[in-house]
């Protein structure tokens, strides 16, 4: 969805959120779609995205056009679902796009990279940028078209057994990592994983794993990694705005009527704007709980911060020399991404600085 596309749809959902179904969606067919999410049915902030889209979706279409939504595993594996959306085995999905950087690194890019975009820097490129364009360009080879379905804001750092004090700590580390990132801590000695979602507790409470990051403190208390591993360190230097997505098959995306299409578009814009808003609203809260009950609280070190910093940049470098997908995109990314942190350094680096310094 181009621009303004998108703000179209979003004024739109502002209208029909309330269920107020248009009378020429009355004479539209029956259309049942399934939907496979990366995601646990425990999350009702990620699960509960998608459930929030296919309310919409049969709330705006007075009943007519409804998605089943399944939780990661019910009808294929939770980092499987590219390859069912595109097979046309389910006609949508609802995930993190990192998860399939093994395909090609190009799909982190719609997601989050390290030292990357915040949330609303990622929203601002796909909106009014060239970020929608161009990863919707990438998508067509994979029979998909893609809606924003969310993003978590800045994400934290993960639970890890022993402290990290430097660098050396970081050496033969098992730790379960999303996507890109995966990539860059190897290259400081680290040994990534990637588990989904549902699976983390038990591979850390076994000690399969050292240490795991997921997304923030209320997810992860619902999950319970504060029970297995002590240590919450922060920022998560990987994820300053992860941005998961609705992948939709063109094949179903095409057979959808124009009235069909525009429902479908203006769901996903209310999910995308609920997501943070709960993860801002419920992040807080649960921070204090942890803290609370005897959680420890690190920043990553400086050094550790810093050599995450010049491999990363290793790493894009030598992807940009060899994949022309990613490069396309990832050059646009940081052109955009100069241009805002000089305007968020003065702006909101300035307000957000002071207020927090206050007493209030």
């Amino acid at each position: 969805m181009e621009r303004r596309s998108f703000v179209r749809q979003a004024g739109l959902a502002g209208v029909l959120a309330a269920g107020a179904a248009p009378a020429v969606v009355h004479a539209q067919a029956q259309v049942r779609w399934r939907l496979a999410s990366s995601f646990p049915k425990s999350l009702d902030t990620l699960f509960g995205a998608a459930e929030l889209m296919a309310k919409k979706v049969g709330e705006m279409s007075g009943g007519k056009f409804q998605i089943s939504v399944h939780a990661g595993g019910e009808i294929v594996p939770a980092l499987q679902v590219v390859d069912a959306v595109q097979s046309g085995s389910v006609e949508c999905a609802h995930t993190a796009p990192y998860y399939f950087f093994g395909k090609d690194e190009t799909f982190a890019l719609g997601c989050a990279i390290p030292f990357g975009l915040n949330s609303r820097q990622m929203s601002a490129w796909m909106v009014e940028g060239n970020g929608l364009k161009l990863m919707r360009e990438f998508y067509r080879n994979y029979n998909i078209i893609n809606f924003l379905g969310g993003n978590t804001g800045a994400q934290m750092g993960g639970w890890y057994r022993k402290e990290i004090k430097s660098t050396a700590d970081i050496k033969g580390l098992k730790i379960r990592i999303g996507g890109f990132a995966g990539r860059v801590i190897e290259r400081m000695g680290a040994v990534p994983q990637q588990i989904a979602g549902g699976e983390i507790y038990s591979a850390l409470e076994k000690g399969t794993i050292d240490a795991a990051e997921w997304v923030g403190p209320y997810d992860d208390q619902k999950l319970g990694f504060n029970k297995v591993a002590p240590n919450y360190y922060y920022p998560s230097w990987w994820e300053g705005g992860a941005q998961v997505d609705f992948y939709v098959n063109t094949k179903a995306y095409d057979a959808l009527s124009a009235e069909y299409k525009a429902i479908l578009e203006a769901a996903c814009a209310v999910s995308h704007i609920d997501m943070q808003a709960k993860y801002d609203a419920k992040n807080p809260a649960a921070l204090k709980q942890l803290v609370g009950s005897g959680t420890k609280l690190f920043r990553f070190p400086k050094d550790v911060m810093d050599a995450a910093f010049k491999e990363s940049h290793a790493v894009y470098a030598e992807i940009s020399a060899k994949n022309a997908n990613w490069k396309k995109v990832y050059e646009d990314l940081v052109a955009f991404r100069r241009d805002q942190n000089l305007w968020f350094r003065f702006a909101e680096a300035g307000f957000d600085d002071y207020m927090q310094a206050q007493k209030l």
